[in-house]
């Protein structure tokens, strides 16, 4: 039997296949099914791999994922923090942080008598993470212009009105509250929560700022000289204290010299009356007591004694006639 094939491999008859460099062609046919084979394969591979990207969303730390379906939201849940697996081409995830947040704004109003005042408060808030695809809804990415800065405006304008400009310093923890409870109002309907306000500074025009420095220097001058009254008047007290003190030292003094004066005399007296009684009872006793009482100097003029004594020099004896004098004489 014939064989089908010429020595190159091709069937009798067909056209043999060359380069252009006059070379055959050898295993083309096989190059082509191989390339019609791997083509789709990779093409599938990339095709999956995109679905499956496409179906996989990660809600990063601190937000919340809004569903939104072929530009439909989802307000029946929000997805929270993690992966997720959505369908794709369908459902997108848009991202909104409900971490606290900070806002810092500005409001020029009038006080309750028509002065000028500036006033700067910080916001603290967050977006309430179980209504966080609400108020995507309702108000988008931009809510923070669209109602947290009105209300913030809105807010300080009404309560400064109702204070002068002199309470907006003396009450500023009631001016802060007040703003706080006005704002909290305002943007719980929008499900925004309020951690907390400050009110960081108060401006206002320079003819008041004079004058409320004016007033303060006066204060503090009147202040000072009130101080200095009661310095005076204490030490007014303290020195007629000082001389009543002095007075009644004195006069304890002077009633301390006096009764004893008054007890020397009366020791005295008491002496006199003891002497007396020895020159009665002992006449002897009046030898003794002229010998205790002679210094041991003879007198100019001596007297004969009567009764046998020898001559003795005159001493003083106390008698009770000199007492009496002695004691009439005390004060």
């Amino acid at each position: 039997m014939r064989n089908p094939f010429n020595r190159s491999g091709y069937p009798y008859g067909s056209k043999k296949r060359i380069t252009p460099e006059g070379e055959p062609l050898e295993g083309t046919g096989r190059s082509r099914s191989l390339v019609r084979i791997v083509i789709p394969v990779i093409i599938g591979i990339i095709i999956v791999s995109i679905i499956a990207v496409s179906s996989v969303r990660i809600v990063d730390a601190g937000n919340r994922g809004i569903l939104v379906q072929f530009g439909n939201v989802a307000t029946d849940n929000s997805l929270d923090e993690g992966i997720h697996f959505v369908i794709p081409f369908r459902d997108n995830v848009v991202q909104m942080e409900v971490r606290t947040q900070k806002i810092v704004e500005s409001a020029t109003s009038a006080s309750k008598d028509l002065q000028d005042v500036s006033t700067q408060v910080a916001l603290n808030y967050h977006v309430n993470p179980d209504r966080a695809q609400v108020l995507y809804q309702q108000l988008g990415p931009d809510y923070a212009n669209r109602v947290i800065v009105p209300a913030i405006q809105e807010s300080v304008k009404q309560v400064t009105a109702r204070f002068n400009a002199e309470e907006l310093i003396t009450k500023r923890e009631t001016v802060k509250n007040q703003i706080e409870e006005q704002i909290k109002t305002r943007l719980g309907a929008y499900n925004i929560v309020v951690d907390a306000l400050s009110i960081t500074e108060f401006q206002f025009s320079p003819q008041f700022t004079a004058a409320v420095e004016a007033k303060v220097e006066a204060q503090q001058r009147a202040l000072q000289a009130q101080n200095e009254l009661r310095r005076i008047q204490i030490e007014a007290q303290q020195n007629e204290a000082q001389a009543i003190g002095e007075q009644k030292a004195n006069i304890a003094r002077a009633e301390g010299i006096k009764q004893s004066n008054v007890l020397q005399a009366e020791g005295e007296a008491q002496a006199i009356t003891i002497i007396d009684e020895q020159l009665k009872n002992n006449p002897t006793y009046l030898e003794w007591l002229k010998a205790t009482k002679w210094d041991g100097v003879l007198p100019l003029v001596t007297g004969g004694g009567s009764g046998g004594q020898g001559n003795t020099p005159f001493i003083d004896i106390p008698t009770t006639s000199n007492n009496t004098a002695n004691a009439s004489a005390l004060p």
